[in-house]
């Protein structure tokens, strides 16, 4: 009986953790994209808000005892640190110099490079069913983005790097909670300030300080809100990011991922009643389609593997 209470605790955490990343996200999106279509506000500077602020919030969950820091050794979060920065950058870049459509396009190449990079170097092995459900997800957000797909060669530069620099990111996060003991609030307190000196000796050299479009340039109270808020947002979307990669997996969270591709196009034809072709609508019923497998055989799975163990003497 306290199993199952403690194992339905477990659930609705993970629940709540992965409502909090939907609704982040896809809020997160059009945010960016508001800002830099309309104030046009530069785009490394923006991601050193965003690590400011997130360092600002984790500090004051940890004054509120919501977690404890624990002393980590610089010299084993550098690299992680600087694919953080990576992270956010390339994914911005990505949003400014794309339509969505192809910034969510290219972002669901990132579940194949992480499975690719998780076998290839972590001898980590994932069975056919899971490896075919890749199919569905992928031929259904390509349909989904085909009247939409817009590449030009500068963004699709950034998408690629943002596909690699975002799957080792996320692998890594994954690795480092489990080697350094550490959970997801303890790892980013101590990454985001080191991403935020990372980026703070790099923006001068490719952004202009003043003048328009500079960092101290002449910017509207509403521009500086909306980027205050976006901050807050981007948050969110970290610690949530890191726990659910730290409670479930990297390659769960990409999924996850796709499904909220699926809730931003349909929230767009509800809401703002944009049109919606029958190819689109295909596509969202086969990447869905490849959710629901995914989460299927993964439940198998797992299932399978308590059973082998409870049958060993």
């Amino acid at each position: 009986m306290t199993g199952q209470m403690f194992g339905f605790s477990a659930n609705r955490r993970i629940i709540a953790g992965l409502l909090v990343n939907l609704l982040s996200s896809i809020c997160i999106v059009f945010i960016n994209k508001w800002i830099y279509v309309h104030y046009g506000f530069p785009n490394m500077t923006l991601t050193l808000v965003h690590f400011v602020v997130t360092w600002l919030g984790l500090y004051i969950c940890q004054k509120m005892d919501i977690f404890s820091p624990k002393n980590l050794p610089v010299r084993r979060i550098v690299w992680l640190a600087l694919s953080f920065c990576g992270f956010v950058a390339f994914t911005n870049l990505s949003l400014q110099n794309n339509s969505i459509g192809t910034y969510q396009l290219a972002k669901a190449m990132t579940t194949p490079v992480i499975i690719l990079i998780q076998t290839t170097y972590y001898k980590k092995t994932f069975s056919t069913k899971i490896k075919l459900t890749l199919v569905p997800i992928t031929l259904g957000v390509m349909l989904n983005s085909y009247y939409d797909v817009r590449f030009n060669l500068l963004g699709l530069v950034f998408a690629s790097l943002g596909v690699l620099v975002t799957s080792l990111y996320q692998v890594w996060v994954g690795a480092k909670q489990h080697e350094l003991q550490v959970n997801s609030m303890q790892l980013l307190y101590y990454q985001a300030p080191l991403s935020s000196a990372f980026l703070l000796g790099i923006i001068p050299m490719f952004e202009p300080l003043s003048g328009d479009g500079g960092i101290f340039g002449p910017w509207s109270l509403p521009a500086l809100m909306t980027v205050l808020f976006s901050g807050v947002v981007a948050f969110l979307v970290n610690l949530s990011i890191y726990w659910i990669i730290g409670n479930t997996s990297a390659v769960t969270y990409n999924m996850f991922g796709h499904f909220k591709f699926c809730i931003t196009l349909t929230g767009g034809y509800l809401l703002f009643h944009e049109p919606l072709s029958l190819n689109q609508a295909l596509g969202i019923l086969c990447t869905l389609a490849g959710i629901l497998s995914y989460t299927h055989f993964k439940l198998v799975e797992q299932e399978e593997g308590k059973s082998r163990l409870a049958q060993r003497p």
